[in-house]
């Protein structure tokens, strides 16, 4: 264990003396000990934040041969125990633990870097990771804000490094036939995707602010946010439904919707968004809607529909969280695997092979391999969900909740990454208060 937990939470960034980003930040960046791998080279991987979705990192990495699962690393240290003894059993040797993720960075024995913390982590985390010349798996949605995903391209670039960003629905076979099928024109011209994210959410209720446990390193939790007293509603999944962490179910559940629904459309950054909804059925100190409606138009008059429901409901096409595809010949749905319907009566057509479209990495592998394996050929264009497709999903998002907090339609040039004539909403595009020490840095 190499930061000891008896640490002071509270004093350890003044104690420290380190920044998390920027020149300055007093860390001595060392170089990756290879940029490329044989085949039979092992492939050393550190895991930040584990809880959940992390726990599930850590098991899909540990069944890939050539991969050394060599650190772990989490601000909660009631985990340790368990995860460690998981790892241990599976590979025979324990991994580094700690608590503090840039520790890792001057790791030089330490390749790449899978995280699934909070999503106000995801972009200082990976631009660390990418300035310490190390690989990147960071889990959905990309980027908090929209510049993050802006700067973690940038970082991404610059380092020559490769970023994977966890939508696996992009590795489902189903899903890469419907692309296949949508852009070979089986059912036409496809001029509207609808994202679906049906999935009840009950009321988180009310916490009282306490002290946090001691075993929660609560400063580096909050990492670049403005610092908050403690309630057990922020950790360890309800952040999901405070602005500061989290972006509401469009970022969590429902950017994996919005990915596949822009995805089958063949589009990236619209002209226009109007998102309307509100949180309904309870009041409680969630602060992001539970129920949420989202246009996006493109330039040539096609637009992508995503909705959130979070209260009970009923499926549509048989879909609950799901996608649907429309074209002037007719229409398919996830509920049924994408079977195409034709016509105005929606008769299914039988099901022949889909035409032989390139959509990117391949169909006979998780996006966890495929990660593993665009590492070792250093081919960025063969990854299942590479950076800046995550990203620009993930903008998506921004871009509706900006609206709907706004409470009005938006114009939005795509080449400026900007609104147009609307500079309270470009406010929002970007986080308007960082913690000190961590601030996302102004030149990657």
């Amino acid at each position: 264990m190499n930061v000891s937990s008896k640490t002071n939470r509270r004093g350890f960034l003044k104690q420290s003396g380190k920044s998390a980003v920027g020149a300055a930040a007093g860390l001595t960046i060392l170089p990756s000990s290879r940029s490329a791998f044989a085949r039979n080279d092992q492939i050393n991987l550190a895991v930040v934040g584990f809880r959940g979705r992390g726990r599930r990192l850590i098991r899909e990495f540990l069944e890939i041969e050539g991969v050394n699962l060599v650190a772990l690393c989490d601000v909660d240290e009631t985990l340790w125990k368990t995860r460690c003894e998981e790892v241990e059993e599976k590979q025979g040797r324990s991994p580094k633990l700690c608590w503090d993720f840039r520790e890792l960075l001057d790791d030089p024995g330490i390749d790449a870097i899978a995280t699934a913390t909070p999503n106000h982590w995801h972009a200082l985390l990976t631009i660390r990771a990418c300035q310490a010349e190390k690989d990147v798996y960071v889990e959905k949605p990309a980027c908090w804000c929209f510049e993050e995903g802006e700067r973690m391209i940038e970082a991404a670039r610059k380092y020559d490094r490769v970023v994977q960003v966890g939508h696996g629905g992009r590795a489902r076979p189903a899903n890469r036939e419907a692309v296949r099928r949508a852009w070979g024109g089986e059912v036409g011209d496809v001029y509207m995707s609808r994202g679906l994210c049906f999935k009840a959410r009950e009321s988180i209720g009310f916490k009282p602010e306490t002290e946090p446990p001691s075993t929660l390193h609560w400063d580096l939790w909050q990492g670049p946010v403005p610092r908050r007293p403690f309630h057990e509603n922020l950790v360890h999944y309800n952040w999901h439904w405070f602005w500061d962490y989290g972006n509401g179910d469009i970022g969590n559940q429902g950017v994996h919707q919005i990915d596949i629904a822009r995805w089958l459309l063949g589009k990236g950054l619209p002209v226009s968004v109007h998102c309307t909804g509100g949180r309904y059925g309870y009041q409680d100190q969630g602060e992001t809607p539970n129920t949420l409606v989202a246009t996006f138009h493109y330039e040539d008059g096609k637009m992508l529909v995503f909705e959130v429901r979070g209260l009970p409901s009923n499926e549509e096409l048989g879909a609950k969280v799901g996608n649907i595809v429309y074209g002037s010949d007719g229409f398919m749905s996830s509920g049924d695997d994408y079977q195409p319907r034709i016509g105005y009566d929606g008769e299914a057509k039988p099901m022949a092979p889909p035409k032989p479209v390139a959509i990117g990495g391949a169909d006979d592998e998780s996006i966890f391999q495929n990660f593993i394996n665009v590492m070792r050929t250093r081919n960025r264009k063969d990854l299942v969900c590479e950076l800046k497709e995550g990203v620009i999903s993930a903008q998506l998002c921004h871009l509706a909740n900006i609206s709907y907090r706004l409470g009005r339609s938006l114009r939005f040039d795509p080449n400026k990454k900007q609104f147009v004539d609307d500079p309270e909403a470009n406010a929002l595009m970007t986080r308007k208060e960082w913690a000190k020490g961590f601030e996302l840095p102004k030149k990657v």
